[in-house]
């Protein structure tokens, strides 16, 4: 997408994101029929790699070499660890704290340490200091949260 408008690439990132709430709920679907959310995460991750290996071939993606792959700092190989977290987060709590109030408190994870990383221009993105206008629409994502979880409880749906 390297041609791709600013519309395009909000629509794709949207897209994106309009499948994990898929993904938590056939993940944890997978854990309870195989009897652990580990197993659930092993067969999710296998089944990535059964997909990306034929998408590879096709686009005939270059090898890259070993000599390339230790040239990076060290935080480029948390990726892989922090999806295997996820995707075990999402079998264990999704389940219990519904799509929706799962996706919404992922999301909320997700600003409040993009805002870090983008105000102290971590992982080799540009600095973007946070200010007030930014915190103010983090704190309206929390806020989301709770009021997602509280509309959640039973004696909310009760009313």
């Amino acid at each position: 997408m390297p041609n791709a408008g600013p519309l395009s690439l909000l629509a794709a990132a949207l897209l994106a994101g309009a499948v994990v709430p898929f993904q938590a709920g056939a993940n944890a679907a997978l854990g309870r029929l195989l009897g652990h959310p580990l197993w659930a995460a092993l067969v999710s991750l296998g089944v990535s790699v059964a997909v990306i290996i034929p998408v590879m071939v096709a686009f005939r993606i270059p090898t890259p070499t070993l000599a390339e792959t230790l040239k990076g700092p060290w935080w480029i190989w948390i990726g892989g660890a922090a999806g295997v977290l996820y995707i075990t987060a999402a079998l264990l709590l999704a389940p219990r704290l519904g799509a929706a109030g799962f996706i919404v408190a992922v999301i909320a994870g997700q600003m409040l340490v993009s805002a870090a990383i983008d105000h102290f221009g971590l992982m080799g993105f540009p600095e973007k200091p946070v200010g007030a206008a930014r915190l103010a629409g983090i704190g309206l994502i929390v806020g989301g949260v709770v009021l997602v979880q509280l509309a959640g409880t039973p004696a909310a749906q009760a009313r």
